[in-house]
């Protein structure tokens, strides 16, 4: 069985991972959704399990200490990770999977599954993207003016990343992955195991 293609979609706080990510799922109904674990406080509407598994702090270090995520980091003072069980079966079974995760967690998995997929998503502008922020209601001005400092930062490491994706309408850019996705299981290396013939011997065996 082929194995599945594990896609990793990250960005700047406040860039749409999210917004994207749902829309991807009504899409393309058949790409399983990894569910991160997190410190934070849940927003209005999220949901355990759903949006977030989420964790006390003291929950999250003894995942951290059974090896029990893939990757984990510490973003503005909240805990984030990816569960390792749930995602290595995912793709054991031939199915693909999403994640959904910060800048941090994103290149820790680069160093594990290099075959990944790696698309970071990048606002129209800073100020569109602090505009977001902003729209939220959720943080205060120092924790908005630290968030944009962070996605500076951010932002200076998409070199690493495979793909980049303007997420200025969600639909266009929901169809940009759609097509990088369709595009990497099209690609040679992840269809032929075993070296082509040689074309004598391809001439030979159409005889």
């Amino acid at each position: 069985m082929k194995k599945g293609l594990l896609i990793v979609l990250s960005g700047p706080s406040g860039v749409g991972k999210g917004t994207v990510c749902s829309v991807l799922r009504h899409r393309m109904p058949e790409l399983i959704y990894s569910v991160s674990a997190t410190t934070r406080a849940p927003r209005e509407g999220e949901m355990d399990g759903i949006n977030y598994f989420f964790r006390t702090r003291e929950q999250f270090q003894d995942m951290i200490a059974r090896d029990a995520l893939l990757e984990y980091a510490e973003y503005v003072g909240n805990y984030y990770g990816t569960p390792r069980d749930f995602v290595e079966k995912t793709l054991a079974s031939g199915k693909d999977i999403i994640l959904e995760i910060e800048v941090q967690g994103a290149l820790k998995v680069k160093e594990k599954f290099p075959e990944g997929v790696f698309i970071f998503l990048t606002p129209p502008s800073l100020d569109e993207l602090k505009q977001r922020i902003t729209g939220r209601g959720t943080e205060t001005d120092d924790l908005i003016d630290h968030r944009m400092n962070v996605a500076v930062e951010e932002m200076n490491l998409m070199q690493h990343y495979h793909y980049a994706v303007t997420n200025d309408q969600i639909e266009a850019a929901c169809s940009r992955i759609q097509s990088i996705v369709t595009a990497e299981h099209c690609r040679i290396d992840r269809n032929c195991s075993v070296p082509v013939q040689g074309t004598e011997a391809i001439r030979e065996s159409m005889r």
